[in-house]
């Protein structure tokens, strides 16, 4: 991009109109002795003056010096300085369930949605982590591998759907071993897996693996969707689950053993009406690693300069003159 001269606060130019008028004013009223030769004899009076030597008017300097002082504030800016950029060693991978309970509407619009807006809240709040994808229900699939590219990863989510998985169920093992082979490949210290789930198949197995993880440096943070009183279970064919006695089944949020997989796992569980409690302690996680941020390969900030700064010496000249004897 070429460089371009501007003012990186053209709002303070605003100030240079009042105050031309007011050194005109000042000087026109000057210029007249006006009523002050009632009280002050003429000869003192053209002493008291504010005039410099040779009958020479100030104001025109007092007008030029607060021009240049107002041009400063402005910000004149004509280069820009390149600096690189520094990216956190951080690596969160989000595993989806897409299981036909993700559609009930327990919450509004639905379960499936409403992971969808989390998925987005988190994006959003991944900055420079890379940031991995994972659905999950019967078997684990990988949406999208660790990626610093959050747009494609945002894209992606929005289109998953209960619908587009192969077989049912609600198995948390597969999702956590396929986002801990996403995670092997990095290699910075805060690594990170956000489940958001409704329920879970085998949790005696899902605690034994996030604890196994754990150990390795993955914490596993559990995002409940639903709620304790829970609504019909969608079959995943238009209709609901029913028993053996016909009656309507209900799926219900479970948070005490969402709670005790993400205790085995090292890191927090949170309803997703509570996400921002888990946003901040993700955040709260890659600052704490901030001392070991990486050299962003190919990336590079570029700010423009305040070149405001070189109108001072002048600006200091001027006001010296203006304070000659004589003129104050």
């Amino acid at each position: 991009m070429p460089h371009r001269f501007h003012f990186l606060h053209p709002l303070y130019l605003l100030a240079l109109l009042p105050l031309w008028a007011l050194a005109v004013w000042l000087a026109r009223r000057r210029a007249h002795d006006g009523p002050w030769l009632r009280h002050i004899d003429a000869e003192l009076l053209a002493r008291l003056r504010l005039r410099g030597g040779g009958g020479l008017s100030p104001w025109p300097l007092i007008a030029a010096l607060w021009t240049l002082s107002v041009v400063a504030l402005a910000g004149p800016s004509w280069q820009r300085q390149i600096t690189p950029a520094y990216r956190l060693p951080a690596a969160w991978v989000i595993a989806l369930q897409l299981s036909p309970s993700m559609q009930a509407r327990d919450i509004v619009p639905s379960r499936i949605a409403r992971a969808r807006f989390a998925i987005d809240s988190l994006l959003s709040a991944a900055h420079a982590a890379r940031i991995g994808l994972v659905a999950f229900a019967g078997d684990a699939y990988t949406v999208a591998p660790l990626t610093d590219d959050v747009a494609t990863v945002r894209n992606l989510s929005r289109a998953l759907s209960p619908d587009l998985m192969p077989e049912h169920g609600a198995r948390l093992t597969p999702a956590l071993d396929k986002a801990a082979r996403l995670l092997d490949a990095w290699q910075g210290h805060d690594r990170q897996i956000v489940v958001l789930m409704d329920g879970v198949t085998d949790p005696a197995r899902a605690m034994m693996t996030a604890e196994r993880l754990h150990q390795t440096g993955i914490d596993v943070n559990v995002v409940g969707v639903g709620t304790i009183g829970g609504a019909p279970a969608p079959n995943g064919n238009g209709g609901f689950k029913r028993g053996r006695n016909g009656k309507i089944i209900m799926t219900r949020l479970h948070p005490a053993v969402l709670r005790r997989i993400a205790a085995a796992g090292g890191g927090e569980f949170v309803t997703v009406s509570q996400l921002p409690l888990l946003i901040d302690e993700l955040r709260a996680a890659g600052l704490g690693n901030f001392g070991r941020a990486q050299l962003a390969p190919h990336v590079h900030l570029a700010h423009w300069l305040n070149d405001g700064i070189w109108l001072l010496p002048l600006i200091l000249l001027l006001g010296a003159l203006a304070a000659r004897r004589g003129w104050t």
